[in-house]
């Protein structure tokens, strides 16, 4: 059997008749279609087939009428002449301007292969030639990153030693979810899924008696097996629900406080916080109710559930993507500090359970194959998010995490194995900032808007037209991932790409170390297998490996979150300055910063239905995850096209809020605000709450006339900071108002390849 693998699952390849067909894994208990389809002709119809250069920067070169990047044919050219323009620019920009002036943009996933990994192959190439600016984060967990660190603990970490589903079905009474536990998001892993676990998991926890209670805007994000309650609050007021829960637990003297003593400091400032002594409001249930629409009685006696049962409280990665979005997490840890339940099986905190189909699983943390990145020469960095305030503000200064830093002069953007045109928030600020650049380089596989807004696109190959390495940690295996296709066009790898870009700049040594691919694919396994072995697992020797295809890891399962920091506390600290939870952080308070105090305190969104500008545009719009891609890879496929009405995304809204509009199902809908607009298909559902609309990300940008017209909601969300901390991405703060398109709705277009320029 040929295997190969996505982020959505391992594949097998079937050579048939009709040629070669993809299936799911047979004994993959939950399955899904997305990415079974890539090499049929709708799919590979958007692909980039030969090294392409937009027209004015051909005739007039770097800088050439900027202004028209999205808008502009392309000049097919050979490959020879592409990697020559591309390595005599890069040379021409670090020669005049220095490395700092190259921002190494790659952020996606670009690949579940090991070493085909575009975000590793372009920072190892910048690296060779002196290197680059950096992004550091991720838009998924920008608060979270810089948080988790202060007050208890290394994200990373804390994501791979999430207590286990196992665990949680043999001791977990009750689990209390923050924005769900979404299925569709647990569909993934960015090595690839063994086994997806999530719907088994939580009906398992349910057939042993475990209740759940769902607390958010909308109902419909946690598997049905779950059988949850819902409690429906306001978007972005999580906080303000999570400062109640803890008044409760501290006015009836619910609260664990022997844990809090023994494994926290600052507790007894908090408490003044929640009582109202340090700022003249206690933050009782009433007061939240005004704030989050929850009735006060719900708040009171889930906070006594809470205490009275083995808990579990988790929180999707969505909440922290809000401005302010540090303070439920880090009201997330307090909440489970004060019940005391934190390092024993079945209770404590999760974050992100539903997020990867990783977090929770039984499977052993092993060291993998990895491409070293080699070392930047450039020490500059931005949080990823800030993309398009450092292009249009160079030399302006902005605070992250206790530092007052300033934004870098780029001149050159070279991009691999992401779509910004995705990622980012209002993406007309983006459309102005990427016109200030020289030059933006792009190896892409697909005709996305990242693509058509780049100056010089070369064709990269897909994972079923190379060989590669599958590995996920925790998701118990390690997979040859054979070559199923022959490349379309004149794509080649990333590898290829960059050995011939360094060859012409004097780096092939340094970038390629003399090995081609199957060398560096040997190397790689060769020393994971080493590391294995020192782990307790025998891999098999690499040809036998490439042979077999599918490898089988041992899992582990039993895993409790924080098991040996409550056992000894003294000899497992955590890695905080007090080595404890830090409920209030001495580290956070001295940086002085109006906009994120030194415990989880309530904000006031700037975007909210509280805020003055509801009255205007009077919906919450949360932009999640969709179900049938992963971010915005393979929109163009089948699962995702047959989520789509029209081409377009669906907005699910209330059906009172869509009655008051006259909207009914299926009808095409201006969802609009100050900063853009964009066309979907309205879809009345009683499961989300009155005053929110939900919107799906990853429609494939198709802008024009100043009218988004598939779907895309980043021409509406806001391009901001969370706060001066931590500076992550604020797309679920976001108000609009919907309203019927009238007329007739023009098609959307954004699958279309770019134009070709004749000869």
């Amino acid at each position: 059997m040929r295997y190969t693998s996505a982020h959505w699952g391992i594949r097998e390849v079937h050579d048939t008749d009709e040629g070669v067909t993809l299936y799911s894994l047979a004994d993959d208990p939950c399955p899904n279609r997305i990415g079974l389809d890539q090499l049929t002709p709708e799919v590979q119809s958007a692909r980039v087939l030969r090294p392409a250069v937009r027209e004015s920067w051909l005739k007039g070169g770097p800088g050439s009428a900027t202004d028209l990047r999205g808008d502009e044919r392309f000049v097919e050219v050979s490959w020879d002449e592409a990697l020559d323009l591309v390595a005599t620019e890069l040379d021409r920009v670090r020669g005049t301007h220095g490395n700092g002036a190259i921002y190494g943009g790659s952020y996606g996933w670009s690949s579940a292969g090991r070493f085909h990994h575009a975000q590793s192959q372009v920072h190892r190439f910048l690296n060779s030639i002196g290197g680059y600016v950096a992004h550091r984060n991720s838009y998924s967990l920008g608060a979270a990153h810089v948080m988790s660190r202060h007050v208890v603990m290394p994200l990373w970490e804390m994501l791979e030693t999430t207590t286990d589903w196992y665990v949680l079905a043999e001791h977990c009474e009750l689990f209390v979810t923050f924005g769900g536990v979404p299925d569709k998001n647990a569909q993934i892993a960015a090595g690839g899924v063994r086994r997806h676990h999530l719907p088994i998991a939580l009906k398992r926890m349910r057939d042993n008696g475990c209740a759940f209670v769902n607390i958010g805007p909308v109902g419909d994000n946690i598997a049905p097996e779950a059988e949850a309650d819902w409690i429906a609050v306001r978007p972005n007021t999580d906080t303000a629900f999570m400062l109640a829960l803890g008044y409760v637990l501290l006015e009836e003297d619910l609260l664990d406080r022997a844990f809090l003593q023994t494994y926290c400091v600052g507790f007894d400032t908090f408490a003044a916080y929640l009582r109202g002594e340090s700022d003249g409001c206690a933050k009782t249930p009433d007061w939240a109710a005004g704030i989050t629409g929850a009735e006060p009685g719900a708040i009171r006696d889930l906070a006594r559930r809470m205490a009275g049962k083995r808990t579990m409280i988790n929180m999707a990665w969505s909440l922290q993507r809000a401005d302010h979005g540090e303070q439920p997490l880090w009201m997330l840890f307090v909440l489970a500090a004060m019940l005391g339940q934190i390092g024993l099986p079945g209770g404590g905190f999760g974050f992100g359970y539903g997020a990867e189909n990783g977090i929770g699983s039984p499977g052993r943390r092993l060291p993998g194959p990895t491409l070293p990145q080699g070392q930047n020469g450039v020490g500059d960095f931005i949080p990823v998010a800030r993309i398009a305030d450092m292009l249009l503000n160079p030399g302006t200064t902005y605070r992250y995490d206790g530092e007052v830093r300033t934004y870098p002069d780029i001149r050159l953007v070279y991009w691999a194995g992401g779509n910004p045109y995705h990622h980012h928030q209002d993406l007309h600020r983006l459309r102005k900032a990427w016109a200030k650049p020289d030059t933006i380089i792009v190896n892409e596989q697909y005709w996305t808007a990242t693509a058509k807004h780049a100056d010089i696109v070369l064709p990269a190959t897909i994972a079923l037209e190379r060989e590669d390495i599958g590995y996920a940690s925790l998701e118990e295996h390690i997979l040859w991932m054979s070559k199923v296709s022959e490349p379309a066009g004149e794509a080649r790898d990333d590898y290829s790409i960059f050995g011939a870009l360094a060859a012409r700049m004097g780096t092939a040594d340094v970038f390629t170390e003399g090995l081609d691919a199957e060398g560096w694919l040997r190397r790689l396994y060769d020393e994971s297998r080493q590391r294995m072995r020192g782990e307790g697992v025998d891999l098999p020797e690499f040809d036998a490996f490439r042979e077999t295809g599918l490898v089988e890891l041992p899992g582990e399962g039993g895993t409790v979150l924080l098991e040996a920091f409550r056992k000894d506390p003294v000899a497992n600290p955590l890695a905080t300055p007090s080595g404890r939870i830090e409920i209030f952080s001495q580290t956070i308070a001295d940086m002085g910063l109006e906009d994120c105090g030194p415990h989880p305190m309530w904000f006031e969104p700037r975007e909210w239905l509280g805020a003055p500008e509801a009255q205007t545009w009077p919906l919450h719009m949360l932009s999640d995850q969709p179900k049938g891609k992963l971010h915005s890879q393979l929109d163009h496929g089948e699962a995702s096209r047959s989520l789509k009405v029209g081409g377009r995304e669906v907005l699910w809204m209330n059906p009172g809020d869509a009655a008051a509009r006259g909207l009914t199902e299926g009808d095409v809908v201006v969802v609009q605000n100050g900063r853009g607009r964009c066309l979907a298909s309205a879809r009345p559902d009683a499961m989300i709450m009155p005053g929110t609309v939900r919107l799906s990300t990853g429609s494939w940008l198709d802008l024009v006339d100043g009218l988004e017209r598939a779907g895309n909601p980043n021409v509406l969300t806001a391009d901001r900071g969370t706060s001066g901390l931590t500076q992550g991405a604020v797309a679920q703060s976001c108000l609009v108002e919907v309203a019927r398109f009238e007329g007739e709705a023009p098609a959307p277009r954004g699958w279309d390849p770019a134009q070709i320029a004749a000869e």
